[in-house]
Formats: C-alpha cells, sequence, structure tokens
C-alpha cells in the first residue's frame, strides 16, 4: 500500500527530482528525499525503494565518471584567459553568465559543474576568455588551469573564505581579482566596511550581485577590472586608402612594428617597404618608421609591400 508523505522538504526534494535532467542532480535530491523519508515501520517499503533507486543512479553516475576520465579534451588557451575560482554554491555559473555569451545550467547541487565551462566576455572589442572551474574541495577541480590562467578570480560569498580558497589554489603567475558575491544581502553600512577593510589590505576587488533585478549589480565595473588587469596593447591595422580595423590586435608590452608585422602573418616583415602609424606613438599623424620602432596602446599601423 503506497505511503502518503506530506513532509514538504521531501516533497520538495521529491519534485526537483523530477524536473533533474542529469544522474548527478537526480542521485543528490534522491539523497534528500532518503533522509526525509519516514522512519516508522509503515515507510520500510518507501525507503527500500528509494535506496534500490539510489544505487541504480550511483552505478550510472560512476560510469560516467569513467567514460568522461577516458575522453578528456584539452582547452585551448586564449591571447586573455582568466578563470573562476570558488566554492561550491558560490555562484560561479551566475558569474559566467553575466560576464560572457555562455548560458550554463545554474543549480544549487554542490559540484554539479565536473568539467571546466568556457565563455567570451567582450569589452573594448576585445575577446576575453573566462572560465568556471569545477569548485575547489571536489575531486574534479582543475589546478592545471589556474597555474596557466593570466587572470584568477576568487569568488567567495564572505570574506571569511578567502584564506581557504588561497591554500587550495596553485602557485600561479596570474594576477588575482576578489570577488565578493551577493552584495544584495548587505546592508550599505555592511558594504561599505567590507569594502573599507580590502582597500585597507590593497586588495584588488569587486562587490556583485548576479541576479538579473539587482540595478547596481557592480557587473560592469568588474569588467572594466577584468579588463584593466590584462598589460597588453590594441593595435589597430589597416590598408592604404582604407579606414582601420574595428577589432584590434593583442600585443605584448615593448614590441615593435616587426611584432605586428610577425603576428599578422610569419615572414611578413620582410615583404614591408613602409610603415605609417597614428596614435600614442607617433610625433604627427600618418609618421614612416621602420621595423623597431616601439608601438603604444591604441596605435594605428598601416603596412606597404613589395
Amino acid at each position: 500500500m503506497p505511503i502518503n508523505v506530506n513532509d514538504p522538504e521531501y516533497l520538495k526534494a521529491e519534485r526537483e527530482y523530477h524536473e533533474s535532467d542529469s544522474p548527478e542532480d537526480r542521485l543528490f535530491f534522491l539523497k534528500k528525499m532518503i533522509s526525509h523519508a519516514p522512519k516508522h515501520k509503515g515507510g520500510e517499503n518507501l525507503r527500500q525503494q528509494l535506496t534500490q533507486r539510489r544505487k541504480k543512479l550511483e552505478d550510472l553516475v560512476e560510469k560516467k565518471k569513467k567514460k568522461k576520465k577516458g575522453t578528456k579534451v584539452g582547452l585551448k588557451k586564449e591571447e586573455l584567459q582568466a578563470v573562476i575560482v570558488g566554492k561550491f554554491n558560490s555562484g560561479k555559473s551566475s558569474l559566467l553568465k553575466n560576464l560572457t555569451n555562455a548560458n550554463p545550467k545554474i543549480t544549487s547541487v554542490p559540484f554539479s559543474t565536473d568539467s571546466p565551462l568556457v565563455g567570451i566576455m567582450e569589452y573594448a572589442n576585445s575577446p576575453i576568455q573566462i572560465i568556471e572551474i569545477p569548485a575547489i574541495g571536489g575531486e574534479n577541480f582543475e589546478k592545471g588551469i589556474v597555474h596557466t590562467a593570466d587572470l584568477i578570480i576568487l569568488l567567495l560569498n564572505s570574506l571569511n573564505e578567502l584564506d581557504e580558497i588561497k591554500r587550495s589554489i596553485p602557485p600561479h603567475e596570474g594576477k588575482e581579482i576578489i570577488v565578493l558575491n551577493k552584495s544584495d544581502l548587505l546592508t550599505p553600512e555592511e558594504k561599505r566596511k567590507i569594502e573599507s577593510k580590502m582597500q585597507s589590505k590593497k586588495y584588488n576587488f569587486s562587490i556583485i550581485s548576479c541576479l538579473p533585478y539587482v540595478k547596481e549589480n557592480g557587473i560592469g565595473e568588474l569588467k572594466k577590472k577584468i579588463f584593466d588587469s590584462f598589460e597588453i596593447l590594441r593595435i589597430f591595422t589597416k590598408e592604404p586608402g582604407k579606414d582601420a580595423s574595428k577589432k584590434p590586435m593583442i600585443l605584448k608590452p615593448d614590441s615593435t612594428i616587426k611584432d605586428v608585422a610577425e603576428k599578422i602573418l610569419k615572414g611578413f616583415s620582410k615583404k614591408i617597404v613602409e610603415t605609417r602609424i597614428w596614435g600614442p606613438s607617433s610625433k604627427f599623424g600618418g609618421q614612416i618608421v621602420g621595423l623597431n620602432h616601439k608601438i603604444k596602446n591604441l596605435d594605428v599601423v598601416e603596412f606597404k609591400t613589395r
């Protein structure tokens, strides 16, 4: 005889179980159902059914993990790369969605992100690769990506998490931005105190909310801070008689005209007979310069070839 369960937590977990579309999520909510199932004798059959279902799901999840490990694909690093690091349920997927063109699945299930998720943030006509990696503390946490990234976004729900997160990430050369999420839960006074504390420690930080209805959510300021963290030169090229390109080339500080040419095409610098520049590094618009001329940010370069 079916048993009627009235526990609201059980009913909520049961509804979420049926609405979930991945075995990992269903397993998470099934375990919640088991924990809130009736403990009296009348509930024995229900608990037995749920336990059998749990074992099948655990086997399915384990097979999926083994298959995934056998087909792991390397992630190509773009010119500008930032990685979002945080504990489970810190809002990493929500932040990725707010910053980029990605549309990750957002769920309250712990460790639901089991592989890196990638999005592109366009800022000042420059694409920045943003990667969300699995949560700290999980078996899928990607230390290798953190080690090589240009920028590390440390996402927190509380400043108390900062030391733990810093201890969990490997040594890296990339800069760091500390991002405190859920500003919508802070009073103006609490926010002021946190800002004062972060400034006193000279942290590079932002306070944000990923909720769409929060007007002053700090996302715009964070995007600018992310872009400004990269030490780069943005150089525009043009053909004689035409307008400059709208999308800049990305080069390192102290680059030269030769570096610009070689980035266009290896060996291209040998074909150049004349170079003109406009912008910060020129004495006047259209100045003719040599291959060793050092470029500056926002220069426009025009090449004439044989």
